[in-house]
């Protein structure tokens, strides 16, 4: 072979080498695809325990199906292929997204998912406010421990969960009040927490001796205070394996219609998804296109959209899946009586695209 014909070989080879390996290359990208969906009105799984329990007051028997959606997502560490990804941009059940749009930068997996998990409890504390209020029953709220740092004053003494009373004798009526409280106090101080155990055993008071914070010259004890609900009865939301806040308007619709003896869905299948807040305030979420294809591969006809979700949403809506257009779960309830009698012509609907 001559020599130029050689050396030109030699480099259509490597070319095609460096190329085969550029596209096995991991790329900074996270794939999301549509997820389980779970009957708000019906059982977690095979054992029958329902994803929604209330004790302690009348309930009444439903219908049909009230579906949270959910997404399902690689893990932090995983790293895609070119290839993989451009499947994945291809496909019109799968979502490429940048890796930090869901792994911000310096978090781990273990952050993440403890971030989703307790975006998940807040979501049922607020579905369960929002659904309560919605049908006039009196929500009271409690100052906690959130969470407590690990080495500080307050590790061992202090545990998330705990209800706060007072703190050096004040009484403590909202969470914004322990960190002055606290900051009354030099750096190696007592500061003396009265409290209720998580466990819900006898109030008592908690000695703790403060340090330094380490961003300014005050006192600390190295916990994060927030406020929860108290309710007149109990309500149960158990689901394994979900994070996040997105399942909270499905799960403040499933409150309501245990509650009520209306059947609110009249037997049809309807799912959705959306943030709620404490005063039923539908919100956005992410991975809708995910959502939509999930709900319908299950079997729903309807699917509540937040408003603000519903361009994404309706370009390229699952054929039979009908999205309806939601602000808050008033408004959500008024249109599963639109859904009951059929009157589909009239439920507030995302512009088609």
């Amino acid at each position: 072979m001559p020599r130029r014909s050689a050396t030109m070989l030699a480099a259509t080879l490597t070319l095609i080498a460096l190329l085969c390996v550029s596209v096995l290359l991991p790329v900074p990208y996270t794939q999301l695809s549509p997820g389980p969906t779970y009957n708000t009105l019906g059982a977690q799984d095979k054992s029958g325990t329902p994803v929604i329990s209330i004790t302690g007051t009348q309930t009444y028997p439903t219908s049909g199906h009230l579906n949270m959606t959910t997404v399902q997502v690689t893990g932090a560490n995983y790293e895609p292929s070119l290839v993989s990804v451009v499947v994945g941009w291809l496909r019109n059940d799968q979502l490429v997204v940048p890796h930090d749009t869901i792994y911000p930068k310096g978090e781990t997996e273990q952050q993440s998912e403890q971030q989703n998990a307790e975006d998940f409890a807040n979501s049922q504390d607020s579905a369960k406010t929002a659904a309560l209020t919605q049908l006039g029953y009196k929500v009271g709220s409690k100052v906690i421990v959130s969470s407590v740092v690990a080495g500080a004053p307050a590790d061992g003494k202090l545990h998330a969960g705990d209800e706060i009373l007072a703190v050096d004798g004040t009484q403590v009526t909202a969470d914004t009040q322990v960190a002055p409280l606290v900051a009354k106090k030099k750096p190696g101080d007592t500061v003396v927490f009265t409290v209720v155990p998580k466990d819900g055993s006898a109030q008592k008071d908690v000695p703790v001796v403060t340090a330094k914070a380490p961003d300014a010259d005050r006192a600390m004890v190295g916990i994060l205070p927030g406020t929860t609900h108290t309710f007149p009865f109990t309500i149960d939301i158990g689901l394994q394996d979900v994070g996040g806040p997105s399942a909270g308007l499905m799960f403040a619709l499933g409150i309501v219609d245990k509650l009520t003896p209306t059947d609110l869905t009249g037997g049809k299948f309807v799912a959705g998804t959306g943030t709620i807040d404490d005063d039923g305030k539908v919100g956005p979420i992410g991975g809708i296109s995910m959502k939509v294809i999930a709900a319908r591969e299950a079997g729903a006809r309807y699917f509540f959209t937040p408003s603000e979700n519903c361009d994404e949403a309706a370009r390229d809506t699952p054929s039979g899946l009908r999205l309806i257009k939601v602000d808050n779960l008033d408004g959500a309830i008024k249109a599963l009586a639109q859904v009951r009698a059929g009157q589909d012509s009239a439920l507030p609907s995302c512009p088609a695209h």
